[in-house]
């Protein structure tokens, strides 16, 4: 039985959060309500708790909905091949599937695309995050199946996953044999090596920081073959050393904010390499960048955002086939409630607590 409302927090302004009630809606013939299991907490969310985004306010934050299908109309059924009770993954990107660039399997450009989290709770049905008990599920959203049997903090984990394997596999094409630098070691750099040896990628290098060292030592549970302290140790020396003076073939910046390491990973990619960005930067500029070097080189520099479907299968297939060690990954969960003290938590602002990947778990 689906109660009338939805206790859900709601960020007002630059980091505030109030929580408030919301009417659930009733399901037309084309979606759903989603009953929340976990909403898993990254970067992106720090970022728009700090209004480093553009977010309307007020909004229900929340873009990694994992849950069970709490209602639904017939056509959203047989369209989406799921029913009362399922648990399915919900992609954060709502593109309008008509467009000519969704049509040729690019969706995440369509140029009328919307965000998860980033819809303001003043459009109706106002439920279009997942730091709620309950979640509207509009008709253009993708949903994927996923096995209940999982811990919810743990099947949430399938956005994380998703990134890794289209920022580091994907995106830059990364064959068997190659050597991949990754470059900040949270939880889309593990992801990333995660992917990188599922591709069979030869050699995986993930650098961090002297303050990520427990982040390096579970990257290197996951496969990573050599990490790097770059604070303790050079960078460069490290790298080109363990490539014998080549360079990674690959370079994948999931750092935040910093811009040190665009530069190194021109100085450090391979001729011929591809560099992906991902890691939000801000308002922060690069400054002293040699574009000579990228021409030299011949290097392929690519942005990343978001996941597609295939890298979301992927990513469910690599939780529901459990030969990952993923809850050395997971660090915390909260309730609702607690959304902010999530935040300044996976944000080092609470001492004596790193988190690596922590979720917000509904209670209803």
């Amino acid at each position: 039985m689906i109660p009338k409302t939805s206790f859900a927090m709601v960020q007002t302004a630059r980091r505030t959060l109030e929580g408030r009630d919301f009417p659930i809606p009733d399901v037309s013939d084309d979606d759903a309500i989603l009953r929340v299991e976990a909403c898993g907490i990254c970067g992106s969310d720090c970022e728009q708790f700090e209004g480093e985004l553009p977010s309307p306010w007020p909004v229900i934050p929340g873009h990694e909905p994992l849950g069970r299908i709490a209602a639904i109309g017939d056509g959203a059924a047989r369209r989406w091949g799921v029913d009362v009770g399922d648990r399915v993954a919900v992609e954060t990107l709502l593109a309008c599937q008509r467009c000519p660039v969704c049509r040729s399997g690019e969706y995440q450009r369509c140029p009328q695309l919307r965000v998860y989290s980033l819809i303001s709770a003043e459009d109706a049905p106002a439920l279009w995050g997942a730091y709620s008990q309950y979640m509207y599920l509009a008709p253009s959203s993708i949903l994927h199946r996923m096995d209940p049997a999982i811990p919810p903090e743990l099947a949430v984990l399938f956005n994380p996953l998703a990134a890794g394997h289209r920022w580091a596999v994907d995106i830059p094409q990364t064959r068997p044999g190659d050597c991949v630098l990754v470059m900040g070691p949270g939880q889309r750099g593990l992801a990333s090596v995660i992917a990188c040896k599922e591709a069979n990628a030869g050699q995986v290098i993930v650098s961090g920081l002297e303050a990520d060292a427990k982040k390096l030592e579970v990257a290197r549970s996951f496969g990573a073959d050599l990490t790097v302290d770059v604070q303790n140790e050079d960078l460069a020396d490290r790298v080109l050393e363990a490539t014998d003076g080549r360079g990674p073939d690959v370079v994948v910046d999931v750092s935040p904010y910093a811009t040190q390491p665009i530069l190194d990973a021109i100085e450090l990619v391979a001729r011929g390499g591809t560099i992906v960005l991902a890691g939000i930067k801000g308002s922060n500029t690069v400054s002293g960048l040699a574009s000579d070097t990228i021409v030299g080189k011949e290097i392929t520099i690519k942005g990343a955002t978001g996941a597609t479907s295939a890298a979301y299968r992927a990513a469910i297939a690599t939780i529901e086939a459990g030969r990952v060690p993923l809850a050395q990954m997971h660090t915390h969960e909260f309730p609702i409630e607690q959304a902010e003290l999530a935040i300044r938590t996976l944000a080092r602002e609470i001492p004596g607590e790193e988190s690596i990947h922590s979720c917000l778990i509904p209670e209803h």
